[in-house]
């Protein structure tokens, strides 16, 4: 761990902290909720072995990256944005782009808005989900999972913020990375301290592991990652002219049957009955693995790697 170099970057108004090892064939981690780059350092690791530069940034919002205070700066265009312009910066053409959970829809977002820099992607627990010209995700979501579903409850400012506050950061984390198959909901008055929090941690997350993740939040809170939450209706607005558009990279699909998002209803037909095939009609691979939850970066982290590195090392 202590080989990777840590940067920051000017890169589209904000200042970015950038995580990086290795020389070779750029590959780009985008993390998800509520992580930072460190969610990648198995990956890291593994893949700046075998011949491949890696970068895991802090994406807008979170760790020792800028965090703008409004919701509309956390738009799908700002975080692409910061994306192309930290490529520009380093000054890389195209890159194997990694996502997980919320990095996995910016990446998506990101293969959309500009196929050009990218080679190939590899996403993991989120799957394409195209725009519906009807309604917004979160009205999506609500009309699932009701107004206690998260998506739902992070949408008030300060709402979440001050439940999160209830419990320690620790706690909190160690709640979040348990989360199992069934929607995650959080009554109001009840939030996350509903959440069960495990007994003890599975052997993929050590307590040092926690502890980083709490250290960063606790310095940040949690706003910024909140605002990717806030800013769904104002993607949805925005990328209208997107409709019916089809993602056309070679990419990879991999995902723990235990995760809520495959468990979301629909989820599993849209996936294996053809209908994310014909939105993304490059997928070349999509693998299901037996008794993975959500963070599978992290629970499944060898067999991850080498997955991406099974799959990069064709092109």
């Amino acid at each position: 761990m202590e080989k990777i170099e840590h940067t920051t970057v000017a890169t589209n108004g904000i200042n970015m902290h950038v995580a990086s090892i290795g020389k070779g064939p750029v590959v780009l981690f985008l993390h998800g909720f509520p992580e930072l780059w460190y969610s990648w350092r198995h990956q890291l690791l593994y893949l700046s072995s075998h011949g491949y530069r890696c970068i895991a940034p802090d994406l807008r919002g979170y760790g020792d990256t800028d965090a703008p205070p409004s919701p509309a700066s956390y738009t799908a265009f700002h975080i692409v944005g910061d994306l192309v312009a930290l490529l520009d910066q380093l000054g890389i053409e195209q890159v194997f782009l990694v996502g997980h959970d919320w990095g996995a829809m910016i990446a998506w977002y990101f293969c959309s808005f500009r196929p050009d820099r990218i080679k190939a992607l590899i996403n993991l627990s989120v799957p394409f989900f195209p725009r519906n010209p009807a309604f917004d995700q979160v009205e999506g979501f609500r009309a699932l999972f009701g107004d206690d579903y998260y998506v739902c409850r992070f949408q008030e400012h300060g709402e979440a913020e001050d439940d999160f506050a209830c419990v320690d950061t620790a706690g909190l984390m160690k709640k979040f990375f348990s989360v199992g198959p069934k929607p995650l909901l959080m009554p109001k008055g009840v939030g996350v301290r509903g959440l069960a929090t495990p007994d003890s941690l599975p052997s993929w997350l050590p307590e040092e592991d926690i502890n980083y993740y709490a250290t960063k939040f606790k310095q940040t809170g949690f706003t910024g990652a909140l605002n990717y939450y806030r800013a769904m209706r104002l993607n949805w607005e925005l990328t209208a002219p997107w409709t019916g558009s089809q993602v056309k990279v070679p990419v990879k699909f991999i995902v723990g049957d235990q995760d809520l998002v495959y468990n979301i209803p629909g989820v599993k037909d849209y996936i294996g009955g053809g209908g994310f095939k014909k939105d993304v009609p490059y997928l070349q691979d999509v693998v299901v693995i037996k008794g993975a939850s959500h963070f599978i970066n992290q629970e499944k982290a060898d067999e991850i790697s080498a997955h991406i590195y099974e799959f990069i090392n064709k092109f």
